[in-house]
């Protein structure tokens, strides 16, 4: 590794021939000619004039712009659905999407490749567009010196983790956009992230073009040099992507070692793990949580209540729209990059919601309410899946777009909204300055407790409370007639089963059928909307199906769908989490060695078969399927699915032994395993509602290691039982909801009184 490192350092440090020319081919339509780009053949021509005639009505993304408005511009791109894509299809640089028509070109002309990869919110992305990708000189030399191929990493998370992890192994780190330079033949030869245009730029040495034309030098002066080192970093990216065998136990020792690990690196003042960036997903609250449960070890808890706590409170969590910004770019929560993913707040809901349960503290199922209220109001689509992510960036008055221009304020613009006097009561909440804290703006956020600042102004802390609670909706109403982040509306498969699951836990957490309906609705879309046959797709865009799904795709919608068995109890949503469960053990797991690959035995042959095994802002399709697993194991007492999941936890026993940390969405698998697993199976006499009281019960206790099933009993029981057989021989005795308590196919005593049933639950919480 150190020696491609090496490598990789030598090509960036070598000299500079400047090649191009001037010249521009004459226009064949209505869009230029791409600066430097060969002619288009006539059927790819015509496509992309159609396509760009169907957008015509919409403003075009670039600066380049006829007299009429229109994109002077247009590329491949705009024949993709995928948002992130066609933000760039009006860049003059020739960007391919990823196939054989680049590797064949790229082949046939003897060039490298540029591969670029992103996402339609990230930030930095789009400065790297606005600086490098519309620079005319820059895209000339891309156009004439290489084949340029971008990526949504979103939609294609197998390309993005390849080379995601080869950049890792030049460079140290990773992020986007990611930048890679390749050969024909797909293999990395250097590459990094975010590069500056210029020599100069942003205090850069080497600029993103200096660089371009060092490395297309030496690919054509010295080819054997960039192959060579791209067939070595090829074979330590495949190494790496396939987890060691062997390593200790897997048992309750990871556990005890993995919480060890967080003890020594929590942030005591604002929790989360000590230093900056903050990520959300750096501490693993559910993991925290439920050993705290295990071990009866009450700091575990705190650390968990005061990681929530202080991102409730920073500029992390949007305090007036609800919901929650991707990261934090210091150690305080408080400015964040604006970014708003699906995954981030469906992950964050569940967190609260579990904090809710072991506390009884109100204020953490408020702040899972509010981030179910964005989603609902901004991220739903009409048919009731869930859109993907909001922009980071929004239109500013300068007509430049800036990021977070939507979520700040000024003194002056509350006051506008409230008037002064209230306007007064929530700048002292806010923290609000004539300063402010993002470039004379304020990032709103609650530095201080309601009592203390109601004192501050003399005013009782209920009246303080009621007129901040007011106020929120005026100014959302305000902020809503801002010009608005771009919204990213591709529907991802692993995304929606993330918020199926997010809301599925809202309804049992919070009593709340509304959120089981829209679990419902987000659930059915995916099974009926995106699945052909038995097989699942990636992403869903304007009526178009793209790609065909992956590990995370699968394992997270069968997860959404066991969820929602839960807070419904109808049996469509155990039956198709099975049926999913069927194709992914056909297709995506490794039956002889244990564990899962991201793509299926189908799939494009990539440079490696990837087996998953990082959980970082998102968990890994392998640690959420471990969990699967082990709950479909309880549910229909089928011992296979057991089997499956210990052969997953060897697959990865060294490097849960040496790293637990790096799974640490697998450790919530490995919780439940070590634990003693209840089977809560609810009959009642006529219908779900007869369950309330006792349901009433399960929202006060935390008991994560279990799995509930709620019938109806005679026909709906009969039916059930053949999927879940543990509720054969149950009934609603003397014609009362009835509750049985079960361990390991041992049972207590049926309990017909909710209080009973409590206690049989917290004797062995």
């Amino acid at each position: 590794m150190h020696r491609i490192l090496r490598e990789g350092l030598l090509l960036s440090a070598l000299g500079v021939v400047v090649a191009g020319t001037d010249t521009r081919a004459a226009s064949s339509g209505a869009s230029a000619s791409l600066p430097g780009a060969p002619p288009l053949p006539a059927d790819v021509e015509e496509r992309i004039r159609a396509a760009a005639a169907r957008r015509s009505a919409e403003n075009p993304r670039t600066r380049h712009l006829l007299p009429d408005g229109s994109a002077k511009y247009t590329n491949r791109l705009v024949l993709e659905a995928s948002p992130y894509l066609q933000q760039h299809a009006h860049n003059p640089v020739n960007w391919f999407s990823w196939g054989e028509e680049a590797f064949s070109a790229a082949a046939a002309l003897h060039r490298p490749i540029l591969l670029s990869v992103g996402y339609s919110t990230c930030h930095w992305c789009h400065v790297m567009e606005e600086e490098s990708f519309e620079d005319d000189g820059i895209a000339r030399l891309m156009n004439e010196r290489y084949v340029a191929i971008k990526v949504d990493r979103e939609e294609r998370p197998d390309i993005d983790a390849i080379y995601m992890s080869a950049v890792q192994m030049m460079t140290g780190s990773g992020g986007w956009p990611m930048t890679v330079w390749l050969t024909p033949d797909r293999k990395p030869f250097h590459g990094g992230t975010y590069f500056p245009a210029r020599d100069g730029d942003r205090g850069a040495r080497v600029g993103f073009l200096t660089l371009l034309v060092r490395l297309a030098d030496i690919y054509e002066a010295e080819p054997g040099k960039a192959f060579e080192s791209a067939e070595r970093l090829a074979a330590e990216v495949k190494a790496r992507l396939a987890p060691a065998a062997g390593g200790g136990p897997v048992d309750a020792s990871v556990l005890a070692r993995a919480a060890s690990f967080y003890k020594g690196r929590f942030d005591a003042q604002f929790g989360g793990l000590t230093g900056a960036p903050k990520f959300p997903s750096s501490l693993p609250v559910r993991f925290l949580l439920r050993e705290a449960n295990r071990t009866g070890e009450a700091r575990l808890t705190g650390m968990a209540t005061r990681t929530l706590d202080r991102m409730a409170e920073g500029g992390i969590h949007d305090q007036v729209g609800g919901g929650f910004h991707r990261y934090s770019t210091d150690a305080q929560w408080l400015v964040p990059h604006f970014e708003k993913m699906l995954y981030d707040n469906a992950l964050r809901t569940i967190e609260y919601l579990e904090a809710y349960q072991v506390t009884g503290e109100k204020r953490y199922a408020e702040v899972a309410r509010t981030t179910l209220t964005y989603v609902e109001r901004e991220m739903t689509s009409p048919e009731g899946a869930f859109y993907s992510a909001g922009d980071a960036d929004s239109p500013a008055p300068s007509g430049k777009r800036e990021e977070g221009r939507f979520f700040t304020w000024t003194p002056r613009e509350i006051d506008a909204v409230l008037g002064p006097e209230r306007g007064r009561v929530v700048r002292t909440w806010f923290g609000v300055t004539e300063k402010g804290n993002l470039e004379g703006r304020n990032i709103l956020r609650t530095p201080r407790a309601l009592q203390q600042a109601a004192k501050e102004l003399g005013v009782t802390p209920s009246a303080f409370e009621k007129i901040v609670d007011a106020a929120r909706p005026d100014l959302y109403k305000a902020r809503a007639r801002r010009p608005p982040p771009h919204r990213d509306d591709k529907i991802l498969a692993a995304w929606n089963g993330l918020m199926i699951s997010a809301t599925s836990r809202a309804a049992l957490v919070l009593g709340d059928e509304k959120y089981a309906r829209a679990a419902e609705r987000a659930a059915s879309f995916i099974l009926d909307k995106m699945r052909r046959r038995d097989r699942l797709f990636r992403s869903y865009k304007d009526g178009q199906l793209r790609h065909a799904a992956y590990l995370d795709d699968y394992a997270f919608v069968a997860a959404g769908l066991l969820d929602l068995f839960e807070a419904t109890g109808e049996p469509r949503w155990l039956r198709e989490a099975i049926a999913l469960d069927q194709v992914l053990a056909a297709h995506f797991e490794d039956a002889a060695r244990g564990g899962f690959f991201m793509t299926g035995d189908d799939a494009e042959a990539l440079l490696t078969r990837e087996k998953p095994s990082y959980d970082g802002a998102e968990p890994t399709g392998s640690s959420v399927h471990v969990l699967n697993l082990l709950r479909l194991h309880e549910l229909t007492t089928d011992d296979s699915y057991r089997k499956r999941a210990e052969k997953a936890f060897a697959a990865f026993g060294k490097q849960l032994s040496e790293s637990p940390a790096s799974l640490s969405e697998m450790l919530l698998a490995l919780e439940l395993r070590v634990g003693e697993a209840r089977e809560i199976v609810i009959v009642t006499p006529h219908s779900r509602k007869d369950a309330e009281p006792f349901l009433d019960v399960l929202r006060r206790v935390f008991l994560p290691s279990s799995v509930l099933v709620v019938t109806n009993e005679g026909p709906p029981l009969a039916k059930l039982s053949k999927l879940a057989p543990l509720v054969e021989g149950k009934s609603a005795i003397g014609g009362k909801a009835t509750a049985y308590v079960c361990t390991q196919g041992s049972c207590k005593l049926p309990a017909t009184s909710p209080s009973v049933f409590e206690k049989q639950l917290r004797k062995g919480e």
